[in-house]
């Protein structure tokens, strides 16, 4: 376990050092047995650890993500109420058929599949049972900066828990037509990084683990490490993924676009099989080049234009480069909800 020396930030107060020495009795309580005097700065450290759960799914062959997100999916989970509440990163979950949660103590129980929301990444489930679990409080993710002292928590199998330190927060375009305005991100790289809780030296939750990136703290010699989900896009549309599965904004416009970007073009890598790009003709290799006659300056350009266009079903204008031949193409969007194969309780 790294010493907190390595992770110098000038002013903190004496308070501050107490909150980082109780939290890295929480990392050490779930890597190695504690010593009595680590274990006597925090109260019942155990307690806060096991409101992180291992989150088994079994997704059908025929989903739609099967083929890039497979049919058996484990990662990890945060009890935040009483009644087995769960909350965890979307795509474990994304067209499963079958939920189970794994507590501290072992026990394998079922759950329902809650809510799934792209827009965040956030899916929500509930053991039908109780579970062996304390909520984790929700915490306050915009508080988050540089250098502050986190613990990555998770629980497949087994329990791993480690300090990082948060090394960035800014926005993160993924090639799914996924956008974060401000992501967190944290290093060193930990596994296991999937529904992963991330926890602030209140002992609060702040983030849900989402993947792991080269460029954790970019620049000249980027760090690899990992990117969270900031919990405060969770809270105001909690109210509405848990009465009808899905958040009440209006449905953005989805064209089932793969996209990387690549000397200062937006290259499509594959398109979704009977989505609105694979109708209008888009193929894998194309390079988009405009949106409404709009240049794209890069992938999250792309989104933010995209979706300035209106609600799912608007028509969308794209210039895109096939070969030696420019296209002007327009295509009718659609509700990403529509395509996938999704099962909740509601």
């Amino acid at each position: 376990m790294p010493p907190i020396a390595r992770f110098p930030r000038a002013g903190r107060s004496r308070r501050q050092g107490q909150r980082r020495a109780a939290l890295m009795a929480v990392a050490a309580l779930a890597l190695a047995p504690l010593a009595a005097p680590a274990a006597a700065q925090i109260e019942r450290p155990e307690r806060l650890l096991s409101g992180v759960v291992g989150v088994h799914a079994m997704v059908p062959a025929d989903a739609r993500t099967a083929g890039s997100l497979g049919t058996e999916r484990r990662g990890s989970g945060v009890v935040i109420d009483d009644g087995g509440l769960i909350v965890t990163i979307g795509y474990l979950i994304l067209e499963a058929g079958q939920v189970e949660v794994v507590d501290r103590g072992g026990r394998r129980l079922p759950a329902d599949i809650l809510a799934y929301d792209h827009a965040t990444g956030f899916g929500l489930v509930r053991a039908l049972g109780k579970l062996d679990a304390e909520p984790i409080a929700l915490g306050d993710s915009s508080r988050l900066r540089e250098d502050d002292l986190v613990i990555v928590a998770s629980r497949e199998d087994e329990q791993l828990a480690a300090p990082a330190v948060v090394v960035s927060r800014r926005a993160f375009a993924g090639y799914w037509e996924y956008l974060l305005g401000t992501a967190i991100f944290t290093s060193p790289p930990r596994p296991s990084w999937g529904g992963a809780a991330l926890i602030d030296t209140e002992g609060r939750l702040v983030g849900i683990g989402s993947l792991m990136v080269a460029d954790a703290a970019p620049g000249p010699r980027p760090r690899p490490g990992n990117m969270f989900v900031p919990i405060d896009e969770l809270k105001p549309i909690l109210a509405d993924l848990l009465a009808q599965g899905r958040s009440a904004l209006p449905p953005r416009p989805w064209l089932g676009v793969y996209t990387e970007e690549a000397q200062g073009r937006l290259f499509v890598t594959r398109v979704a099989p009977g989505g609105p790009a694979a109708r209008a003709g888009i193929a894998a290799g194309d390079i988009i080049l405009t949106i409404e006659d709009q240049p794209i300056a890069d992938m999250a350009d792309f989104y933010r234009k995209l979706w300035q266009r209106g609600p799912a079903g608007v028509e969308v204008r794209l210039t895109v480069l096939q070969g030696a031949r420019t296209r002007d193409l327009t295509i009718k969007s659609d509700d990403r909800y529509n395509w996938l194969k999704l099962k909740t309780a509601f």
